[in-house]
């Protein structure tokens, strides 16, 4: 109630302080989260009461609050590209070092990568740290290369981050590899790769437009060339991402009155 008060009539000039002694309150106060904590709850009021106060793009707190609610969404990399899109915390190795490590959960090691040089190109403060947690990812990858040698049947070595994930061609039978564990490639790399450029920035992809003749075009996805970080078209944002389902919400009712 005391908070809710502060921030009800608060009238100072940084209202972020509040929001950000809100949550480490609710953390520490429901450490196991919840329906009485209501976390989820407060970042989304905090991002939309705080949302487009610029002068809170470089601070790390308004960064850190946005990585939190990024938790509570169904989608976060929709989330990390927005953010980069509109320059928030982009002077920051948190965000992009959050972001690789969501990339690499996924398997995307080459767009995980694509994400540290970005930010090691910008920069990013603490720059030890960026570059602390690029080893380590590189040493990770290293480490998975090594095991997809032992089990590939040629022994072929096509680079790093290739090794690391599996190639498959459009409209090509899935043939399984490895001697120990066989696997089939599901991603549809290949020829589609293009050499990493360091040199690329976070901007929107430009849009494919059809020809006006009147051939039939077969699209191949094994042509199509872009940015490969993955980016949201910056637009005006009425409203932050849709959180995870909320649990527990509904008024508990008799359990024979529905049909």
């Amino acid at each position: 109630r005391e908070f809710e008060a502060e921030i009800r009539f608060y009238s100072g000039d940084d209202p972020l302080d509040v929001w950000e002694r809100y949550i480490k309150w609710t953390e520490q106060t429901f450490p196991g989260g919840g329906k009485d904590g209501n976390l989820a709850g407060v970042l989304e009021r905090a991002v939309r009461a705080l949302h487009g106060q610029q002068q809170y793009y470089k601070d790390p707190r308004y960064l850190n609050l946005w990585l939190k609610f990024g938790d509570c969404c169904n989608e976060p990399l929709d989330l990390y590209s927005y953010l980069c899109s509109q320059e928030i915390g982009t002077t920051q190795a948190l965000l992009y070092i959050t972001w690789a490590e969501a990339l690499e959960a996924r398997g995307s090691f080459r767009k995980a990568d694509l994400i540290f040089q970005e930010g090691l190109q910008r920069k990013a403060e603490p720059l030890d740290k960026l570059q602390a947690h690029h080893k380590q990812f590189q040493a990770r990858v290293s480490r998975q290369t090594l095991l997809a040698l032992e089990e590939s049947p040629d022994g072929d070595n096509t680079g790093l981050l290739q090794i690391a994930e599996p190639q498959r061609s459009s409209l090509m039978d899935l043939k399984g590899r490895g001697k120990k564990k066989v696997r089939a490639p599901i991603s549809r790399v290949g020829d589609a790769v293009k050499a990493m450029n360091s040199n690329r920035s976070c901007q929107p992809q430009g849009s494919l437009q059809l020809s006006n003749t009147q051939n039939f075009a077969v699209f191949d996805d094994n042509s199509v060339s872009g940015p490969e970080i993955p980016t949201l078209t910056a637009q005006s944002w009425a409203a932050p991402p849709v959180p995870r389902a909320k649990e527990n919400e509904l008024s508990a009712g008799p359990w024979n009155s529905g049909r």
